[in-house]
C-alpha cells in the first residue's frame, strides 16, 4: 500500500470512528432522556418541595474534606395538616474511609428549641423547617451538619422499586396492620415498595417508635447494599427522574457524585453503623405541657453522638476515659 492509499484509509478509519463515537454519544443521551422521563412519570404525587418553599435558608456548616453530614428528614405531612418530621436522621459518610454511619434521633425527644422553648424534637420542623432542625440538633447536641434532605414518604415506595426491583428480604416478628393501610404477614417476607414503607412505619407495638427506628435502620442498610448494585448504576437516570420532585436537597452534585464514587470503591460487604439517640438508660418517659415525651439527659447523649461520629482513633480515646456502662450504651 502507497502512502496516498495509506492516508485515504486513516481518514476513512477516522470517519468511522467518529461515526461509532457519535452514534454512542447520541444512544446515551437517548437512555439517559427515557429513563428520566421514564422515573419523572412515576412521581406523580410529590409535595416534599411545595411544602417547604417558606422555610428559612438553611445555614449548615461550611464543607470540607474528611466528613460529611447530612441531616435526613421523612416528611410525612398530608394535604390538610402541618408537615411533621416522621424520621429524623444524620447521615455520616467518612471520605478516608467511605465508611457509612446513620444516627436516628427519637423525635419524641424533649429538647430545647431555640427561642421556642422546650418541645418534642420533631416540632422543630413544622415550626422552622430543617434549619431550625439543624439550629436544634446543634445546640443540644453540639453537632452541626452540611446538607439536608427531606424526603416525601409518597415517593419512598416508588424509590425503593427503582433501587430493589426484587424488593427487600424482612424477617417480620408478628402482623402488622394498623396505621400502615396494609397487612403485613409474619415470617420471612420480601417486600416491595409499598410494603416496606408500611413495615418501616409501623409503630403500633410494645416496641413503638423505638421498633420503628430499628426497622428504618434496618432498611437503609438493606437498600444502600441495592444501590451500589450494577443494576442500580444502569438506572441511575430513572433513579434521577424519580427521587427530584420527591426530595428538597441542598446536597451538591459534585457531593453526591463524591459520596457515590466512594462507595463504589469501598467495601461493598461492609454495613452501616447505626446508633440511636437517646441511648438506652439515658432517658425516662415522661407526660409534660406537650404530650408523652422522652426525657433525655443531654451530656450523656451528647458524647455518646460525638463518641459514634469521631473517626475511629479518636473514638477509641474517647471510650478509654469514660465509664464502661457509657461505652456499652453506644452500641445500643
Amino acid at each position: 500500500m502507497n502512502r496516498s492509499e495509506r492516508k485515504k484509509a486513516k481518514r476513512k478509519n477516522i470517519k468511522k470512528y467518529i461515526f461509532v463515537g457519535s452514534f454512542f454519544i447520541f444512544s446515551l443521551v437517548v437512555y439517559w432522556v427515557y429513563q428520566y422521563t421514564t422515573g419523572m412519570s412515576l412521581a406523580d404525587d410529590a409535595k416534599a418541595k411545595e411544602k417547604n418553599e417558606a422555610f428559612e435558608d438553611f445555614q449548615g456548616a461550611d464543607s470540607q474534606f474528611g466528613e460529611i453530614n447530612v441531616l435526613l428528614l421523612g416528611s410525612d405531612a398530608r394535604t390538610d395538616e402541618d408537615a411533621r418530621s416522621d424520621a429524623l436522621m444524620i447521615a455520616h459518610y467518612d471520605q478516608s474511609t467511605n465508611a457509612v454511619k446513620i444516627v436516628s434521633l427519637m423525635r419524641d425527644t424533649y429538647v430545647d428549641i431555640p427561642n421556642h422553648g422546650k418541645k418534642k424534637l420533631n416540632s422543630a420542623f413544622s415550626i422552622g423547617g430543617p434549619e431550625l432542625v439543624r439550629k436544634t440538633i446543634k445546640q443540644n447536641f453540639d453537632i452541626d451538619v452540611q446538607y439536608y434532605a427531606i424526603v416525601d414518604f409518597n415517593g419512598f415506595s416508588k424509590i425503593v422499586d427503582v433501587i430493589a426491583p426484587d424488593g427487600i428480604k424482612v424477617d417480620i416478628p408478628y402482623e402488622m396492620s394498623h396505621g400502615i393501610d396494609l397487612t403485613l404477614e409474619p415470617g420471612k417476607q420480601t417486600l416491595h415498595g409499598k410494603e416496606l414503607l408500611g413495615y418501616v412505619r409501623f409503630r403500633h407495638d410494645n416496641k413503638s417508635d423505638f421498633g420503628r427506628v430499628e426497622r428504618q435502620q434496618e432498611a437503609l442498610s438493606k437498600l444502600k447494599d441495592e444501590a451500589v448494585s450494577v443494576h442500580t448504576l444502569l438506572n441511575v437516570p430513572k433513579l434521577l427522574g424519580v427521587v427530584d420532585p420527591y426530595i428538597e436537597t441542598n446536597i451538591t452534585n459534585r457531593t453526591l457524585l463524591t459520596i457515590g464514587k466512594g462507595l463504589l470503591v469501598g467495601d461493598k460487604s461492609k454495613d452501616i453503623e447505626s446508633l440511636r439517640i437517646p441511648v438506652e438508660g439515658s432517658y425516662k418517659n415522661k407526660r409534660v405541657n406537650v404530650g408523652a415525651v422522652l426525657d433525655i439527659d443531654i451530656a450523656q447523649n451528647r458524647e455518646a453522638l460525638k463518641a459514634f461520629l469521631s473517626p475511629k482513633g479518636e473514638e477509641k480515646q474517647v471510650e478509654s476515659e469514660e465509664p464502661q456502662s457509657e461505652v456499652k450504651n453506644k452500641s445500643n
